[in-house]
């Protein structure tokens, strides 16, 4: 017999399993268990398709990007290769650090690339 986890809500030991489901009968509270891989999920950085990104990966800007204090323009399409992931970000959105050819280095969002 499973050793499933006691309810979180109520703490009966009394759940039950429902395809992927765990449920408490006297409660009522139905949750997903946590799988020993998906601890780290709040660490994983996707793309703009829901892909994993990793250290030294290369990805393409899916949209045009402005810069701040210039009339410069990140074009649709351009490709930048071998990319840093900064898992803490200071200002918590910009998760990509990287060199993009003829602009130099700067950090982008996750969500404007998408991985190669």
């Amino acid at each position: 017999m499973d050793n499933l986890p006691s309810c979180p809500k109520c703490n009966s030991g009394y759940t039950y399993e429902d395809g992927n489901l765990l449920i408490c009968p006297e409660c009522a509270h139905e949750w997903t268990p946590k799988l020993e891989n998906e601890n780290n999920e709040d660490n994983i950085i996707r793309d703009s398709n829901g892909n994993v990104l990793n250290d030294g990966d290369s990805v393409t800007v899916i949209r045009d990007l402005k810069l701040k204090g210039g009339s410069s323009v990140i074009k649709r399409g351009t490709k930048v290769k071998n990319i840093r992931l900064i898992h803490d970000p200071a200002d918590g959105e910009h998760d990509i650090d990287c060199k993009v050819e003829g602009f130099g280095s700067m950090l982008l969002k996750s969500k404007v690339v998408k991985k190669i």
